[in-house]
C-alpha cells in the first residue's frame, strides 16, 4: 500500500507547472485533457520530485469553494515537506529563482529546514540534513 497522489488546487494549470517543474525542478508526469463530472474540460497534470513514487496533482480550482482554498489548503500550517539531499544548494537555487522564504534556515534535531511558499500560497518545509 501507498499514497500514489496528493492534490493541490491552483488557479492556473501552466502557472503551477512552471513553479514545480520549472522551478522546483519536479517532473511533469502527465498532463492530458479529461472532463470534470459534467462534461466541462479540464486536465489531468501530475508532477513529482525526480524519483519519488508519490506525486502531486494539480487541479486548477472549479468554483468558488475551491477557489476560496487556494492557497490556504491546511489553514496556514506547514502542510507540504520537501526533503532535498543537499539543502544549502536547493535553498541557494530556489531562491535565486524567486522562490519566497518565510523563514530563515535553521537547524533542528531533525536536520535544516527553512518554510518557503508555492506559487498558491501554501507553506512548505524545505528539509535537509544537518
Amino acid at each position: 500500500m501507498r499514497v500514489d497522489l496528493v492534490t493541490l488546487v491552483v488557479e492556473d494549470y501552466d502557472a503551477a507547472i512552471g513553479f514545480f517543474v520549472g522551478v522546483l525542478g519536479f517532473e511533469l508526469v502527465e498532463d492530458s485533457p479529461s472532463l470534470t463530472d459534467d462534461g466541462r474540460p479540464k486536465r489531468w497534470v501530475v508532477v513529482r520530485p525526480p524519483g519519488a513514487e508519490t506525486g502531486i496533482l494539480l487541479a486548477r480550482a472549479d468554483g468558488e469553494r475551491q477557489a476560496a482554498v487556494v492557497g490556504d489548503q491546511v489553514a496556514g500550517r506547514v502542510g507540504f515537506f520537501l526533503r532535498v539531499d543537499d539543502f544549502a544548494a536547493a535553498y541557494e537555487r530556489m531562491v535565486a529563482a524567486g522562490v519566497e522564504f518565510v523563514t530563515a534556515p535553521r537547524t533542528e534535531s531533525y536536520g535544516r529546514v527553512a518554510v518557503f511558499l508555492d506559487i498558491a500560497g501554501n507553506r512548505w518545509d524545505l528539509l535537509g540534513p544537518a
